[in-house]
């Protein structure tokens, strides 16, 4: 049954992972901002995962920006199924600004695809008490870490509030097909 849930829970991952690399933190000017750019329109190939690290060997950037584009360059690094790569960038956000809500995102991504469920959902709440810049992401990956501990109503209540904080995202909604409920007796 395990593997079974980990199997399941790394094919939603998959496909969130196109979403997910459309970045978690906006940078605005040189070439941190291009690689925010590229992040948002979900570019993953090497040439941008590229721009996002010449902007951290070479551009002066504040904490904030340097942070998120080490999480740009994660999610990213997600999308191209680069996850230890992913790892170590938002496990390098998290130690230039710890109380930044988006590398503990990103980093229960990353724990996702390792099936560390219980772990995931631990970082992804530290990422939504932090105040994650895209909330309803952090709530479908929540899901995906509560279904993989077979917390099937966190899962189920997870993604209804992604859906309720971005009701145009179809990736929530196709989790929901997963459930059947049933009114209570």
């Amino acid at each position: 049954m395990r593997s079974t849930i980990s199997a399941l829970a790394a094919a939603m991952l998959a496909l969130a992972a196109a979403d997910l690399a459309q970045a978690f933190t906006m940078v605005v000017g040189g070439l941190a901002g291009r690689c925010s750019d590229l992040a948002h329109a979900g570019h993953y190939d090497s040439e941008a995962r590229d721009v996002c690290t010449r902007a951290i060997l070479a551009e002066p950037l504040d904490a904030h920006d340097l942070a998120g584009t080490y999480v740009n360059r994660g999610a990213m690094e997600l999308g191209a199924r680069l996850n230890e790569d992913a790892h170590s960038d938002f496990r390098q956000a998290i130690l230039i600004m710890p109380k930044l809500g988006e590398p503990h995102v990103g980093e229960g991504a990353y724990l996702v695809s390792q099936a560390k469920f219980a772990e995931a959902e631990a970082e992804i709440d530290r990422g939504l008490a932090f105040g994650s810049e895209e909330p309803e992401k952090a709530y479908y990956l929540r899901g995906i870490a509560r279904w993989g501990q077979d917390n099937f109503k966190g899962a189920y209540d997870d993604f209804q509030h992604a859906i309720a904080l971005k009701p145009s995202w179809s990736l929530p909604r196709e989790q929901l097909k997963n459930f059947h409920v049933e009114p209570a007796h």
